[in-house]
């Protein structure tokens, strides 16, 4: 019997076959225009669970301190409105007048760069001909920050940045938390009985990277923009504040995170000399080593296995389907793509990764 269903499994394509695959294909199709139509629902929602699965852990720890789950939420979202309006009294005036400035002083940084590079091109014939002219490297770029701003300020900021989503998303998180068993059981009922394992040990992994993740974020974030801020106001280099604030949320993009907060730095401290220059890399180089060599190691341990070509992908993709919010959901995406994977593909076939890890190792060396 076990050798006839072999046989099945290897022949050749069934009439009921192929109507299952065009079902399937065109049940996907209807999916995906449904979930593009829901673009800032389902954002708002999967911000809310993400967050819920961040916060969980705190509410559990005031459980078993004797503390009713609905008094625990309460309290913990005291806590987070108390935290949010210390940095809307105190963080956003000084960010505020640091991003005027910036803007203000960014005709003389341009025209800071474009001395230095001119100088280099006098310096260096060969460099001048290999690079453009100044004015095509101000066009190009102008055109290409419009293109992502148009990518990343998408209506979806306007829905969910504004006042009444944002009170639905507080009031959606406190319901969450209070009593997150329905929602939990209600995912596990839809798995099949032969997946549920699989099923909870997806769920089950997926907070706990999450929370690995939250907690890495947190960390490492401060730690890193307070460093880079610091640092940056001891050589000269301004806006520090903004700098540093930058600094903390690429902390939400590991491994590209650190490339992207550095361009605007190097920028600015090119057009206020080579020495500046040559500083702010030595600042960006040490922070960043640190990081990566202590902080992250420390903090995070292995949780977060995830690599940069994954994150980068996922992160393009959530930014052009749901905009500028829709980043902080790249790390999470990816997680999630990865787990299910595993759970319910990888570990079932039982590969051998030793194997598979020489042979990738032959391929790439051509051996």
């Amino acid at each position: 019997m076990k050798e006839s269903e072999d046989e099945n499994q290897h022949g050749p394509l069934s009439y009921h076959g192929a109507w299952r695959i065009v079902w399937l294909v065109f049940l996907l199709i209807i999916v995906w225009l449904i979930l593009r139509a829901l673009q800032p629902v389902i954002l708002l929602f999967a911000l809310v669970f993400l967050l819920a699965m961040v916060l969980n852990p705190i509410v559990v720890w005031l459980r078993k301190r004797h503390v009713p789950r609905l008094l625990s939420v309460i309290l913990l979202m005291l806590a987070l409105i108390a935290v949010a309006g210390t940095i809307v009294l105190f963080a956003i005036p000084p960010l505020s007048r640091q991003s005027q400035e910036l803007m203000h002083s960014a005709p003389r940084v341009w025209q800071g760069i474009r001395a230095r590079i001119e100088s280099l091109t006098q310096n260096y014939p060969a460099v001048r001909e290999a690079l453009p002219r100044s004015d095509e490297i101000a066009g190009k770029v102008g055109a290409t920050a419009g293109t992502v701003g148009s990518i990343l300020l998408r209506s979806t900021i306007g829905l969910v940045g504004g006042v009444a989503s944002i009170v639905f998303a507080v009031l959606l998180l406190v319901f969450v938390l209070a009593n997150p068993r329905p929602l939990v059981a209600a995912y596990l009922a839809l798995a099949p009985d032969r997946y549920r394992q699989q099923a909870h040990r997806t769920l089950a992994r997926l907070m706990r990277q999450m929370t690995a993740w939250a907690r890495g974020v947190a960390i490492n974030g401060v730690i890193t923009g307070v460093s880079i801020g610091a640092l940056l106001w001891l050589i000269g280099v301004q806006p520090a504040l903004m700098f540093g604030v930058f600094a903390f949320l690429g902390e939400f993009l590991p491994n590209i995170g650190a490339f992207l907060v550095s361009i605007p730095i190097l920028l600015v401290a090119l057009s206020m000399g080579a020495t500046k220059f040559w500083l702010a890399v030595g600042v960006i180089v040490l922070v960043y080593q640190i990081e990566l060599n202590v902080l992250v190691p420390g903090v995070l341990g292995k949780e977060m296995r995830l690599h940069p070509v994954n994150i980068l992908f996922f992160t393009l993709a959530t930014a052009t389907i749901f905009g500028l919010l829709g980043v902080f959901l790249a790390v999470p995406a990816a997680a999630l793509v990865q787990i299910v994977i595993d759970e319910f593909y990888l570990r079932p076939h039982k590969p051998d990764y030793a194997a598979i890890d020489r042979e990738a190792a032959a391929l790439v060396e051509g051996t």
